[in-house]
């Protein structure tokens, strides 16, 4: 019995594709005049930008990877597996609250941080401690002879991917007031947290 099906890794595969071509497709309908080291990639989903629809196009299916992915990671603890799919939701709903042309949006940045925090958190919810056995759902214990966890459901890289979601936040917040790189920030946390779900269903689809 496999301990992820098939779709939970073409959806994770999927996740940080979507979001580099999205941005990098945007990017090119935008213009010239688009800084991406600068410019977060919110601009992009703009109303008015000239690549809207292909980043919010992107992010919805992001946001979807990060639900599917949630829904089928069966080895994750339900909690993280929940934490995941809100991210996924939070990412959806940003289709519904997009940036304004200029200026700030209350409601944007309110879903935009909403599914930063789950997305940075899930890793931790997610764990699996001491032996377990992954045909078995989580909260049952493990018969004797049980493996450790696979290593990205392990408290270590776990709670490493969290603390460096975590900062990679901090310093999005100093480049956006004080640096001006708040795109090049940006785009290394996005890319973070959409990898990381790649990475827990690998070592999970190798266990």
């Amino acid at each position: 019995m496999r301990s992820v099906p098939w779709w939970v890794l073409f959806s994770s595969v999927c996740a940080p594709i979507l979001l580099i071509g999205g941005w990098s497709v945007s990017a090119q309908l935008h213009g010239p005049g688009y800084d991406p080291a600068s410019a977060t990639i919110s601009v992009l989903a703009a109303d008015g930008a000239g690549g809207y629809w292909v980043m919010t196009s992107a992010v919805l299916a992001l946001g979807a990877c990060y639900v599917i992915t949630a829904c089928g990671l069966r080895p994750a603890a339900f909690f993280g597996r929940l934490a995941l799919a809100g991210g996924g939701v939070s990412a959806i709903l940003l289709a519904l609250f997009p940036a304004p042309s200029s200026g700030g949006s209350f409601a944007h940045g309110a879903v935009v941080a909403l599914g930063f925090s789950l997305l940075a958190v899930w890793p931790v919810l997610a764990v699996r401690r001491g032996p377990v056995d992954l045909r078995r759902p989580p909260g049952r214990v493990a018969p004797a002879g049980a493996r450790e966890a696979p290593w990205g459901l392990r408290p270590g890289p776990s709670v490493g991917a969290s603390v460096l979601m975590w900062l990679g936040g901090a310093w999005f917040l100093l480049a956006l007031f004080l640096l001006d790189t708040a795109g090049a920030a940006e785009r290394v946390i996005t890319f973070a947290q959409a990898f990381w779900p790649l990475v827990v269903v690998v070592s999970c689809a190798r266990y």
